[in-house]
């Protein structure tokens, strides 16, 4: 018998085979489980809170992953194929995880009979590849030359999303809404132009729209109140400079010999501050933001001037204000003279404005806007946070229909089509990928089955009834959540980008084939780090 020879470190756990994939499908489906009652418009919500006491009221699959802290390693990419598809899309993130547990849930039964992995891999990238073409052949392109017509198929789109949301009551609101803001801003339709800002009290209808910037006023020394808090057509100077008295002291080290020296450098100061407020009140400006604080001196010294200063605004507050209304970040006061005008920015309307308890700068007017700021009402903060999170999903969405004009209808619909498809594909081919592709077809059941359950309707007579209706080339009917019963989700308006549903088959496949194809893993022990003799000394180990 030959000796045994050990590679690995004392204590490394490790398991492999067969029942190392099942272990790994199993927590997979444990994972699936936890988000299973989330999907749809009657999904119901979680409510997490974590080690410190924060609670978190979601029905948002990847932002409840995250917070659920999972660490078995085959578990973990469920969270991560979320995370992409929220990244990616912005909304589809429980469908996706779903997905992923029924074709594992599916393919376990092939394992448990001894089929080997990459027999049921190759197959699932065929099938794979063969539902997304469908997707594309299938999906209808909508003409974006019609103002009216793309704004309606954009608004449909958010109202789809919305649907299943905390806010879904006040879709048609929020849906207009999210349409407004995006199309506000330029080509690329950069996300973080679009600011969000929440304010506690009054109801959700009290929401609005800024096309421009709005953000709270920041902390403010004496003298604030006799500013003015309204401008028509200001000058608007965005600098990066502390406009106080003792940044100037802070910044080197000085050894005097007597009070008159001290006094010279204290009149210095004075000096240096009042030249550069002076030289912005010089160049006519009137309203002043500063990435850095602005001290009180400076406050009292724009307030007897008619100017109106504010400091410690965020770095992303200052640039959409730049990308609005113009002018440049100033990191200097030297030059300002008419000559470098462009520095400034303008606007129609700068006034200061009360909403709920917080006070809040509105720039609107703006000759550039290209970006825009949503200020969302509600009660708890729990509440306007997961309004915040719906909102980013609904805006994902419409980004991708904006860039991508083709549409597919949801709620069950896409998938009962493709499941037929597969199915009908699965009995031309001979051998075990026949098994393994009708498999596939049945796992994307699961979304129209799931939305039935959670609305608490007989899955098994609605999905009959949709299977009968595909069968007849049907392919855009669904589950109808309204009147328990199967329509035509086209005409319905229930309608979805296609990318989603391409980029959550895509994942799912993906995220199924890497779990299948592990079959060992190996736990490396956590290093415990030699003690110090110090530490041996005082008998502290």
């Amino acid at each position: 018998m030959q000796p045994m020879i050990i590679i690995l470190k004392d204590g490394t756990d490790s398991s492999q085979g067969k029942s190392q994939v099942l272990s790994n499908i199993s927590a997979c489906q444990a994972v699936t489980e936890a988000i299973r009652t989330t999907l749809g418009p009657r999904g119901m919500d979680k409510l997490i809170v974590d080690g410190r006491g924060k609670a978190t009221i979601s029905n948002d699959g990847a932002t409840i992953l995250k917070l659920l802290e999972i660490i078995h390693p085959a578990a973990r990419t469920l969270v991560d194929i979320a995370k992409s598809q929220d990244a990616e899309v912005g909304d589809g993130t429980t469908s996706v995880v779903l997905l992923t547990g029924e074709i594992l849930k599916n393919a376990r039964t092939f394992i448990e009979d001894g089929m080997h992995p990459t027999i049921i891999i190759r197959a699932i990238r065929k099938a794979t590849a063969l539902a997304t073409k469908k997707v594309k052949e299938i999906a209808v392109h909508i003409k974006m030359d019609n103002i009216k017509e793309q704004r309606a198929l954009l608004e449909k789109c958010a109202r789809t999303t919305l649907s299943s949301k905390l806010i879904a009551r006040q879709r048609d609101f929020f849906s207009k809404m999210v349409v407004d803001s995006v199309l506000m801003l330029d080509e690329l339709l950069p996300l973080n132009m679009i600011g969000m800002k929440k304010v506690t009290g009054g109801s959700l209808e009290e929401s609005r729209l800024v096309a421009g910037v709005a953000f709270k006023k920041t902390f403010s020394y004496a003298g604030f109140e006799m500013q003015q808090k309204k401008y028509l057509k200001p000058k608007i100077a965005l600098l990066n400079i502390e406009l106080e008295l003792k940044a100037e002291r802070d910044n080197a080290e000085i050894r005097l010999d007597n009070v008159a020296e001290y006094q010279k450098i204290v009149d210095a100061e004075w000096s240096i501050l009042y030249n550069k407020l002076e030289k912005l009140h010089a160049s006519g400006v009137n309203v002043v933001l500063s990435k850095l604080p602005i001290g009180d001196v400076a406050t009292q010294y724009f307030a007897d001037r008619d100017m109106f200063c504010a400091g410690r605004v965020q770095e992303d507050d200052l640039r959409r204000t730049q990308k609005a209304c113009g002018g440049a970040i100033i990191t200097t006061i030297e030059n300002l003279d008419d000559k470098v005008q462009q520095v400034f920015g303008t606007c129609e309307l700068f006034e200061e404005t009360q909403i709920g308890s917080e006070r809040y700068n509105f720039f609107t007017g703006c000759p550039k806007a290209k970006t825009a700021t949503m200020i969302l009402r509600g009660g708890a903060d729990q509440f306007i946070d997961e309004v915040e999170r719906s909102l980013h999903d609904a805006i994902m969405i419409v980004r991708r229909a904006v860039k991508n004009d083709s549409i597919v209808a949801g709620g069950g619909a896409i998938e009962m089509a493709l499941s037929r498809t597969l199915r009908d594909f699965s009995r031309t081919i001979p051998g075990k990928e026949q098994l393994i592709i009708a498999a596939y077809a049945k796992a994307f059941e699961v979304i129209p089955r799931q939305l039935c359950e959670n609305a608490g309707f007989d899955a098994t007579n609605i999905l009959n009834k949709l299977r009968q209706k595909h069968a007849e080339n049907n392919i855009w009917f669904g589950v109808d959540i309204m009147n328990e019963d199967v329509t035509d989700n086209f005409i319905a308006a229930v309608w979805e980008p296609a990318v989603v549903k391409i980029n959550a088959i895509t994942a799912a496949s993906e995220a199924a084939c890497l779990i299948l194809s592990v079959d060992e893993t190996i736990k490396v022990p956590k290093s415990s780090a030699e003690p110090s003799n110090a530490a041996k000394a005082m008998n502290m180990v």
